[in-house]
């Protein structure tokens, strides 16, 4: 897949990594919409829309938004796939009002939907009956790992949850970090949780796995590790098409990872 521009990169650049089709199962490009206006949601999707596959509306902004259903038709005729953030499930549910939630859903047109626990605690068996009945109607994508900080999940507690759901009916198991990065996979400030990464790598197949990363940082650990088709969420719409970059080597931290020949030193003829 390559972007709907007016170059064609893959004519003009040998050797770069290719890049899965949209609509795709991995390579996945989670971007997080808090509070985007249309014009700007626009120009998004003018820019990046081939590579851009779902938008999350983040947390509770979809109830404070204008212009939402709007917003979301103009995400969903792009080609992009729109749910609400799971903190907003979350909402509904600690108020005893999920039938609300799924009007709000249906009202809004919407086909995917996210179901976390990460502020409020739901019993893993509950959250996956949960998962199990949403997946009826919906795409779900289910979120693993706890908002606050100092929370810690053993590493084999977030491989058993992350196979439950996705046997329960999730599309794919996302990795907690919040927008922040500092959570989840991530530590405190902001550098990879190795130990936890590499046993839920070992465990759990990746390509199920949407993975957190609002920090460039992040993003460049995991296309370093896992390949330009990593699933990567969380994503700041401002960073999209730098990502895209990140994904190809067409920026200098990973400039060098798709290449064969890793030498500097450059050889070339100018034209006569």
């Amino acid at each position: 897949m390559r972007t709907k521009n007016a170059i064609d990169i893959a004519k003009i650049l040998q050797n770069l990594p290719e890049r899965s089709n949209k609509p795709r199962t991995n390579g996945l490009t989670m971007v997080i919409d808090k509070g985007l206006g249309l014009h700007s949601a626009e120009d998004l999707m003018t820019t990046a829309a081939e590579i851009i596959d779902f938008v999350k509306i983040g947390f509770g902004t979809s109830i404070v938004t204008g212009n939402l259903k709007e917003k979301i038709k103009l995400y969903q005729k792009a080609g992009v796939e729109v749910y609400l953030g799971g903190t907003l499930l979350e909402a509904f549910l600690i108020r005893n009002q999920f039938e609300d939630y799924l009007r709000l859903i249906d009202d809004l047109n919407l086909n995917c939907v996210e179901v976390s626990d990460g502020s409020i605690v739901i019993p893993h068996e509950e959250k996956c009956e949960l998962i199990h009945y949403l997946s009826k109607n919906f795409k779900v994508l289910s979120e693993v790992g706890s908002k606050e900080e100092g929370i810690i999940i053993h590493p084999n507690r977030w491989i058993k949850m992350m196979k439950a759901e996705l046997q329960a009916g999730s599309f794919k198991v996302i990795a907690e970090a919040r927008e922040s990065g500092t959570v989840g996979i991530f530590h405190k400030n902001g550098s990879a949780h190795v130990l936890l990464i590499d046993k839920i790598k070992a465990n759990v197949d990746i390509n199920n796995i949407i993975w957190e990363t609002p920090q460039k940082s992040q993003q460049v650990y995991f296309i370093k590790h896992f390949g330009s088709n990593v699933n990567l969420g969380n994503i700041p719409t401002s960073d999209i098409v730098a990502l895209e970059c990140l994904r190809l080597g067409l920026r200098g931290d990973t400039f060098f990872t798709f290449l064969q020949d890793k030498k500097k030193e450059v050889n070339f003829k100018i034209p006569k």
